[in-house]
């Protein structure tokens, strides 16, 4: 069997013309049910892949989008990504990942054409730049902003109820009687911008003050980047300088699993001497020990909801439609380590 099959050895091979091939693989709807079928079986069982650029030059389009993320070793992103190929699949597209590591310049080149040229489109995550450089993002491409580094752009815009489900993670802790309740993972600074970090603490704060809970800067562990030994070190920060807590709110997963293991190390018991909760709702969280009780920012939503505005925006024609700003729905997931069994006490939000 040739090991580079050509839509030649695939017509020959199905007895069908090329022009039937090309049909088949761009799903027009005029050939046959019977047709259709053989040609794709072939199409299978020799492996053959269309030449995305070829095709790109006939019809305009490669059939392939952009994703660019700030790194894959956060698992958010991965799953993120995973989610992305999922539902760029249901629309036969494939996906171009770009690891951007939250580098400026980096994250600059792709909007500006980059390594991303070859892409339909682009669902783009920054990490580096903001809101002040919300002019790069008029590229005249199909475009999709993820997170939550800029907001009122010209673009489509996908981001998590981030604030609100941070206060919905607080109260759930409220709501089982924890009132020293730590933050980890905070910003350097208290910041009145719009990453993530801020916006979670913003609904730490809100949750703390609606429960008639004065706000102590003790509890609050600030700096580092969100994984696991920075949920370690925050732990033993606490323990070390004497602060009392009898609950965490991490403001990811990889810190609260960090956390949990500082916890353990320090004979500390999950959830009867301290409760838990991360956000991301990561599929490592329901494996840990206790399982991780978390903030589920609407992930796949997330993804299928920037796939189709991307698609949308890749065949719309005039291009003038105003620009849309989409928020996930939430949902607390309740797990034992704040003293839950199993997936299924859910409180929804949005």
């Amino acid at each position: 069997m040739n090991a580079n099959p050509t839509i030649h050895d695939v017509a020959r091979a199905a007895g069908v013309s090329i022009k039937t091939v090309s049909n088949v693989l761009n799903d027009n709807p005029k050939v046959g049910p019977a047709t259709r079928l053989r040609v794709r079986q072939i199409v299978d069982e020799m492996g053959y892949r269309p030449n995305l650029s070829a095709r790109g030059l006939r019809s305009g389009k490669t059939g392939v989008i952009g994703l660019a993320v700030p790194s894959l070793r956060e698992t958010y992103f991965a799953e993120l990504a995973d989610s992305v190929i999922r539902a760029a699949a249901k629309r036969r597209l494939r996906v171009l990942i770009e690891q951007t590591n939250g580098d400026r310049e980096l994250e600059i080149s792709i909007l500006s054409g980059g390594q991303m040229r070859f892409t339909d489109g682009l669902l783009f995550s920054p990490a580096a730049i903001g809101q002040q450089d919300v002019d790069v993002l008029t590229t005249g491409d199909p475009l999709v902003l993820l997170g939550e580094r800029i907001f009122g752009g010209p673009t489509d815009h996908v981001t998590m109820h981030n604030t609100s489900s941070a206060r919905a993670a607080v109260e759930h802790l409220l709501d089982i009687g924890r009132t020293r309740i730590a933050l980890i993972g905070a910003p350097e600074a208290i910041a009145d911008d719009a990453s993530s970090a801020s916006l979670r603490e913003r609904g730490y704060r809100q949750a703390l003050e609606s429960a008639g809970i004065q706000y102590d800067p003790q509890l609050v562990v600030r700096g580092g980047t969100w994984v696991r030994e920075t949920g370690v070190a925050a732990i033993r920060r606490l323990i070390a300088d004497g602060t009392g807590f009898d609950a965490i709110f991490a403001l990811n997963d990889t810190l609260a699993l960090g956390a949990l293991r500082a916890l353990a190390q320090a004979g500390l018991h999950v959830p009867d001497d301290v409760a838990l909760i991360g956000f991301d709702n990561l599929d490592e969280g329901r494996f840990s020990m206790p399982s991780l009780s978390s903030v589920d920012p609407g992930r796949l939503e997330i993804a299928e909801t920037a796939v189709d505005l991307l698609v949308n925006r890749i065949q719309e024609r005039d291009g003038k439609s105003p620009p849309k700003t989409v928020k996930a729905d939430f949902k607390i997931v309740k797990r034992e380590s704040t003293g839950f069994k199993g997936d299924d006490n859910l409180v929804g939000g949005g």
